[in-house]
């Protein structure tokens, strides 16, 4: 098996990847990626494309805290049918990425009319890549779904397709440092990404009054302190590739140059004392619990607070809210109630449904950010918090920017068809075009020499040769003779006679499908009868994939050693 890339510290080899992430992040990802030496950055839906080594690749899954998945493209071609799709895979030199004995694991995402389901796709691509296999080595990997050796991600819109080695693994959202969750907690890249957005770096006070699990105060806490937040994973999918450099990565993750310490403080609170506990045990997972204090209130005890600071929340968005029977409508003009009353001086960042109980709130939002908060459609809105009215506030200096924020995100241009075969071009210096018309696929197989003749001219022979044809006109037909045959008219009676009473058989022997009273049914009208096909007795196969009973996740509140972690952030309660 050869090696994916390679590379020397005095020239790195630079490559193409691609960072997934939520609609509406694509540019707090793309300034992460930037700082972290990344060139040719290009901002696209969901994802961002730019190029870096392998160092970089590293970084990425260790330090973006937006970042959902880092991929790397091995391979572009265009395919309008499931059969074109099967066909350029398994042209691939796979070997180059697995053996025979790797595992491997198919994730598919599908926007096309000419693939309608994407499971039809996974089934395509993995016959394509076990059929190399057996071609050249006479045997095939297999397919696992969790844990796989290879994790391939493809990528599908309209007839372009595009294959990458999935570099992640978990989905970088699993950070690994909690230890329980309540009920519909949001995301950890989305709860980065917006704090990220509300521009706070540490810089004042945080505070989250609904707190829940606690994912926004634990995320602030790593911002406020620039904590990686991938230190905490136990593994990444590129540890398994065979160019893994271990020396280069532990130098990468054993890297706390630029942490810095927090002078300011983070609160959380919840109205549920149970919420309250799993937070605080998340928190300590975390080692974070030296910046965060956590306490049991509802939003209208939080009278208490500094003369400035952020706000973050992610208020429930159903029509009851429990324990206290409070309705939906009821709690979210409590929120404005207590935002103009309690946090003065304060930007309050509330994210909740577009269609949902926003309005209710009663302020005037300074900014909206379309967001999906696990596949709703929501929006985050800013609220500046002063005192007084409007003009007084304009007077000394302070400014609402109305309207800032709004946007279905970046324009995405569409490559052109030119664009994408110079830029296919690049992974194995040829493009894999279509073909054209019904039926070039069987002729592929023909040596790769279809035949060609002139519709146009009768007089041309088909061969260029006087070889003897089995279908020359001068070779007797194959049934002209006079021998008998066995259609010929006998006198034996044919199903198709006149004679109703001729019966189809010429002998005496029962038949399955006689009427006979002594011969039973083959269903009883009890239905208690075994079913045709048993498996008694039987051998069942055990070929295909081979499926786990487990869902394998990431062991929660453990970190791999780290050398150099902050002592501060580290200590267990004696």
């Amino acid at each position: 098996m050869n090696s994916q890339s390679t590379q020397t510290p005095e020239n790195p080899e630079k490559f193409q990847m691609v960072a997934k992430t939520f609609q509406g992040l694509e540019e707090v990802l793309r300034d992460e990626l930037i700082e972290l030496g990344a060139e040719n950055v290009e901002v696209g839906k969901r994802m961002v494309q730019f190029e870096g080594d392998l160092a970089l690749m590293y970084k990425a899954n260790i330090c973006c805290r937006t970042a959902l998945r880092i991929l790397k493209p091995i391979v572009k071609f265009t395919a309008s049918n499931p059969d074109e799709l099967y066909d350029a895979v398994r042209e691939i030199e796979w070997e180059k990425y697995m053996s025979p004995e790797s595992t491997f694991s198919i994730d598919p995402t599908v926007s096309s009319a000419d693939f309608t389901h994407s499971k039809f796709v996974t089934y395509r691509v993995k016959d394509g890549i076990v059929d190399h296999f057996n071609d050249v080595f006479g045997k095939r990997p297999s397919i696992r779904l969790q844990g796989a050796d290879i994790q391939l991600n493809v990528h599908i819109s309209e007839d372009r397709v595009t294959i990458s080695l999935d570099s992640s693994g978990e989905p970088l959202s699993k950070r690994g440092y909690k230890v329980e969750n309540t009920e519909a907690p949001i995301n950890e890249v989305l709860a980065a990404g917006i704090i990220m957005l509300t521009g706070w770096k540490g810089d004042c006070d945080f505070a989250d009054p609904m707190c829940g699990s606690g994912t926004f105060l634990i995320e602030a806490a790593l911002i406020a302190a620039n904590i990686n937040p991938g230190i905490y994973r136990e593994k990444f999918a590129f540890e398994t590739w065979e160019d893994f450099d271990e020396e280069l990565f532990e130098e990468i993750y054993n890297d706390d140059s630029a942490e810095r310490e927090f002078a300011y403080k983070i609160y959380g609170g919840d109205i549920d004392p149970e919420v309250v506990k799993i937070a605080r045990r998340n928190i300590k997972s975390a080692k974070v619990e030296s910046m965060v204090e956590v306490s049991c209130k509802s939003i209208e005890d939080w009278t208490d607070n500094a003369p400035e600071g952020v706000l973050v929340m992610n208020p429930p968005y159903g029509q009851r809210i429990n324990p206290t029977n409070m309705t939906a409508q009821a709690l979210y003009r409590t929120i404005g109630t207590c935002l103009k009353k309690n946090f003065e001086g304060w930007n309050a960042w509330i994210i909740g449904l577009e269609d949902g109980f926003m309005q209710d709130i009663g302020l005037k939002p300074s900014a909206k950010y379309p967001l999906y908060n696990g596949g709703l459609e929501c929006t985050l809105n800013e609220y500046v918090m002063f005192g007084g009215a409007y003009n007084d506030f304009r007077a000394e200096g302070g400014v609402v920017k109305h309207g800032a924020g709004k946007g279905d995100g970046p324009k995405v241009r569409r490559m052109s068809d030119r664009e994408w075969e110079d830029d296919a071009k690049r992974y194995d210096g040829k493009s894999r075009k279509k073909d054209s018309g019904k039926g070039d696929r069987q002729k592929r197989r023909i040596n790769d020499k279809p035949l060609h003749y002139k519709d146009d001219d009768d007089s041309r022979p088909l061969f260029n040769d006087d070889k003897p044809r089995s279908f020359n006109d001068e070779k007797p037909s194959r049934f002209n003779d006079d021998k008998p045959k066995r259609y010929d008219n006998d006198s034996k009676p044919r199903r198709f006679d006149n004679d109703d009473k001729t019966r189809r058989f010429n002998d005496n022997k029962p038949r399955r499908f006689d009427n006979g009273a002594d011969k039973p049914r083959r269903f009883n009208d009890d239905r208690n009868q075994k079913p045709r096909y048993q498996t008694e007795g039987r051998t069942i196969s055990n070929k295909g994939p081979k499926l786990t009973n487990y869902t394998e996740t990431l062991a929660p509140g453990k970190m791999r050693s780290r050398k150099n972690f902050k002592n501060s952030f580290n200590q267990d309660d004696e």
